[in-house]
Formats: structure tokens, sequence, C-alpha cells
């Protein structure tokens, strides 16, 4: 069942300032599934602007490297593993299955093939995170954070898998980065 992508618009920073607005990102959300192709779309991209993509990671096997699973949507991942959480400090926000930046630690690098205008996903975090977005030329466009850690269970200000969103257009790469921290990401959308 496809859930709406959703974003905080009040909480997106001011480099953000020339973000689509809301009615604009509106349309069609999809549900990505690394065992499914989508549909075809005119643009030669698979799904059409104004589509959001909401990638399925229950499909997901625990403990596998996450690199191209879901290249058919349009998206690659660097330094992503698929978890099952054992330790309740990072626990998922929907199902059982997550991202962990992993080799390297607080890390985890998605590029996507065709220009997206939002990124959202929900992080739980041993550190700090950014989420940054570039262009093609590798340009920061935008970015968003979560000034502390935010692990379920600790005195942090910051509940675990607090959304982190940046909307700009011409996204290309994004990274979540948490300084070596450990990291979780759960609920990962994009918007063309």
């Amino acid at each position: 069942m496809a859930k709406q992508c959703s974003l905080p618009w009040d909480e997106i920073s001011d480099f953000n300032a020339s973000a689509p607005t809301i009615e604009s990102l509106s349309g069609s959300t999809v549900v990505a599934s690394p065992s499914e192709e989508p549909a075809s779309a005119d643009s030669g991209f698979p799904l059409n602007k104004g589509t959001c993509v909401r990638l399925n990671m229950e499909d997901l096997k625990c403990f596998d490297v996450v690199e191209r699973q879901f290249q058919q949507w349009g998206l690659t991942f660097r330094n992503a593993i698929a978890l099952h959480p054992s330790n309740p400090a990072f626990p998922p926000r929907s199902g059982t299955t997550v991202l962990m930046g992993a080799p390297k630690n607080g890390l985890i690098e998605i590029s996507f093939e065709f220009p997206v205008r939002f990124v959202s996903g929900f992080v739980t975090s041993s550190q700090r995170t950014i989420l940054s977005a570039y262009d093609q030329q590798n340009q920061l466009l935008g970015r968003s954070e979560l000034t502390e850690p935010n692990l379920a269970g600790t005195d942090s200000n910051i509940p675990p898998n607090s959304q982190l969103s940046v909307a700009v257009p011409n996204i290309y790469r994004i990274t979540f980065y948490a300084f070596d921290g450990c990291l979780t990401v759960d609920d990962l959308s994009f918007g063309l």
C-alpha cells in the first residue's frame, strides 16, 4: 500500500528558499520495490514529473549490501547495508528493515540517474547528522540537519526517526553524514 510522501516544509532550512511548494510536489505516489520494474513514462525515465517514490526496504534481505537494488528506479547507493536493528537505540520507523551506513560508519550516499526535486528520510543517529544535496557538478544545493544524537532511550531533545528533508531542483546526489557515528535511515522517499 502506498504511503503519501510528506515534508516538514516549515523545518526546511533557509538554504532551500527556492524549494518547490508542496502543491508542485503533490502528484502520484508509488512504492518502489527492488523486485519490481517501474511503469514506463514518456520522459525516458521510468516515472513522470510530479511523482513521489517511497522505497520499500522490507524486500531487502538483512545484511545485504545495498547498491543497485533500486537502480531500475533511477538510484544507486554507496556505503549502505540493510539491517534489522537488534539495538533498541535504533528502532525502525516502520516495518523491520532500515539502512545503516557501513562499512564506513555514519555515511550513506545516494546517486540519482535523473534529477530529483526532493529527498526525505527518517534518521536515527549517535552523532549530529547532516543531509546534503548536490547537483550534477557536485555543487552543494541544500542541507538539513539533526543538531544532536537522537537515539531511543536517551535524554535527547530530538526523537529517534526524525525526518531530514531537502527540497531543491536538480538533485543528483545526496549524503547522510553522521561524523563517524552510527546512522540508520528508514522510509526514504524522493520526488521528481
